[in-house]
């Protein structure tokens, strides 16, 4: 066995020791005479648990709790199982928050949630202060959580001291989705367990053979978390071979007993004029081995408008203002406000959200020109009834700026400048329109005594313009027009001269070239028309000589042939006829002899 050996203790340990506890005395009697700080805020779920099928979507409210003091601002981080959720929207409506430092932002990728928010003064106190809810759908099956994997709650003090206390957390339990016996259209939300509560008995085993629950359709309300101004609403079902008996029955309870026979069984019921609310249709088939399983259909309606509002100008409704302040704002009981519909003088219909909207924080209007306008707001529900309210105010224009002399009279090349006064640190706009109506313009920024000169960058030819201006101050505010003015722009007279010389010079080269033009083309024409002339002689000797060659075969043929005649002579006296043909070849070859005679002598001299 190794011995232990005790040392002694030097006597740099005992002054160590003594240091340290004459330290941590110290240190514990300032913390206990610092003054206590109530720690008693949180944020948390609700719904903290339930159970939903893959495929469905279901809400998660965000809510602080900061009963023993007042809080005017919280921030957190919230993070989810992004393999088995996934957030299809995210609602400001009913928050708390009147400001929001970070819009509440969510990123499915990362399965992370953001936000941070302000409650203006006097902030808020109480248990169940909502900030936003999150619209879920289920993705996968399995145990989903959601935490907080940070976040603050900044007490209404003046120092922002957080009273941050607890962090809830939240676990939802996925199924795969519902069998073709499971009931259609029920919403199921789990509630948080009671101290004390008796839990409900277990539902007795299915009996073997018993047909599944109806699966109830609504061309009315198709969606069980949506909310419809139609309170006639109608359901449909099948009806499998070998039901004898259905009965249903609507109400205002989740989970009832249908009541109301039906024997033939039917395949639909439509419900007339209901009043305003949630409902539930339920609905049960029955067979030869008994009743089945029972469905719950949940539906809501709304006809109610919401409440009349008026469209108000805190500061007054003639400004010059180019961007006016409104308040409006209002309730709906039942659906809420789903968003408002604003026009504004000439612009396009705009959708604002109802978190942009808030009372005490009044909205800005695109900016408007100046004039006489009209605002239009409608304030729409979630079930698409609306309530809408008007009001009219003007723009005033600012006062034009003051253009200072400026030559009315330039020559082309020259630089135009307009110096004037305005608003100051102002953007004075400089008009220019030409003769074919043309307009070009130039900015200038006026400097702090509202004193500037536009140098003209553009080059201005030779014509008569119109000039204005117009200012527009920093919030965007727009003058009227300055009254237009008008200058010429002339040519140099140098440039006037060489212009006039120009013109006579080409006039006169002009002719000059028309006269030689004509001179050549006339040489030209008498050219050609000699070797024409040439040609054809040349021609008419070989078409003569052609002439006469076949002219002569011809005389030897004919003659031929006369002599022929005549031979016959020395055995018989002729005939008339023989005669007469003798003398007529012998006129014909003396006329064709001199007329082609004549015509080669005509064709020679030409």
């Amino acid at each position: 066995m190794a011995e232990i050996v005790v040392k002694p203790t030097s006597k740099y340990q005992l002054n160590r020791r003594l240091v340290l506890s004459v330290g941590l005395a110290f240190i514990f009697s300032v913390f206990l005479a610092l003054p206590a700080t109530a720690l008693a805020a949180s944020l948390y779920f609700s719904p903290s648990a339930g159970a939903y099928e893959v495929g469905k979507t279901f809400s998660v409210s965000v809510y602080v709790s900061s009963a023993d003091q007042a809080m005017n601002a919280a921030s957190g981080a919230i993070s989810f199982p992004k393999d088995k959720l996934e957030i299809t929207a995210l609602s400001k409506s009913g928050s708390i928050f009147s400001l929001w430092v970070q819009e509440p932002v969510f990123s499915n990728s990362t399965g992370v949630i953001n936000f941070e928010g302000i409650v203006l003064n006097p902030g808020f106190s109480g248990s169940g202060g909502k900030i936003m809810t999150i619209n879920f759908k289920v993705k996968a099956a399995g145990q989903a959580g959601l935490n907080f994997s940070s976040g603050s709650i900044l007490a209404n003090d003046g120092a922002g001291t957080n009273i941050l206390k607890s962090l809830g957390s939240a676990s939802y339990k996925l199924s795969a989705a519902a069998s073709p016996g499971t009931p259609v259209g029920q919403v199921t939300e789990a509630k948080p367990a009671v101290a004390g509560e008796v839990p409900a008995p277990a539902a007795p085993p299915a009996i073997a053979g018993v047909p599944a629950a109806p699966q109830i359709l609504s061309s009315t309300h198709p969606d069980p978390n949506a909310w419809y101004n139609n309170n006639n609403p109608k359901f449909t079902w099948k009806v499998p071979a070998g039901i004898t008996t259905v009965r249903v029955l609507y109400d205002k309870y989740p989970v009832s007993n249908p009541t109301v026979v039906y024997q033939p069984p039917i395949s639909g019921k439509d419900l007339v004029g209901l009043s305003d609310g949630t409902y539930y249709f339920h609905a049960q088939f029955r067979n030869a081995k008994g009743w089945g399983a029972v469905s719950h259909f949940r539906f809501q309606i709304d006809t109610v408008p919401p409440v009349a509002f008026t469209v108000k100008f805190p500061s007054q409704q003639n400004t010059n203002d180019p961007r006016p302040v409104v308040l409006f704002d209002t309730t709906d009981e039942l659906s809420g406000i789903d968003y408002y519909e604003i026009k504004a003088g000439d612009g396009q219909a705009f959708k604002v959200t109802p978190g942009e909207i808030v009372g005490s924080n009044p909205y800005v209007l695109p900016v408007q020109k100046p004039g006489q306008h009209s605002i239009i707001v409608k304030a729409v529900d979630k079930a698409g009834n609306s309530a809408t309210a008007s009001e009219i105010f003007s723009v005033t224009a600012l006062d034009a700026p003051v253009l200072d002399y400026y030559p009315n009279d330039l020559t082309e090349g020259d630089v135009l400048k307009v110096p004037g006064k305005t608003y100051p640190e102002s953007n004075v706009t400089i008009f220019v329109r030409d003769e074919l109506g043309l307009v070009s313009s130039d900015t200038i920024i006026s400097n702090s005594q509202g004193n500037f000169t536009m140098i003209w960058s553009k080059r201005l030819l030779v014509g008569t313009y119109s000039l204005w201006a117009q200012v527009t101050n920093v919030d965007g505010a727009k003058s009227a027009i300055t009254t237009p003015s008008t200058f010429v722009v002339r040519q140099p007279v140098l440039d006037k001269i060489a212009n006039l010389v120009l013109n006579y010079l080409s006039v006169f080269m002009l002719l000059v070239f028309f006269i030689l033009g004509l001179i050549f083309f006339a040489w030209y024409g008498w050219h050609k028309f000699l070797l024409l002339k040439k040609k054809i002689k040349k021609e008419a000797k070989g078409v003569e000589k052609d002439f006469l060659d076949i002219f002569d075969h011809l005389q030897q043929d004919i003659e031929q042939q006369i002599r022929l005649i005549e031979k016959a002579k020395n055995r018989r006296e002729l005939t008339t006829e023989e005669k007469r043909i003798i003398t007529i070849l012998r006129r014909d070859l003396a006329v064709a002899k001199k007329v082609l005679s004549e015509e080669m002598k005509n064709i020679a001299t030409k």
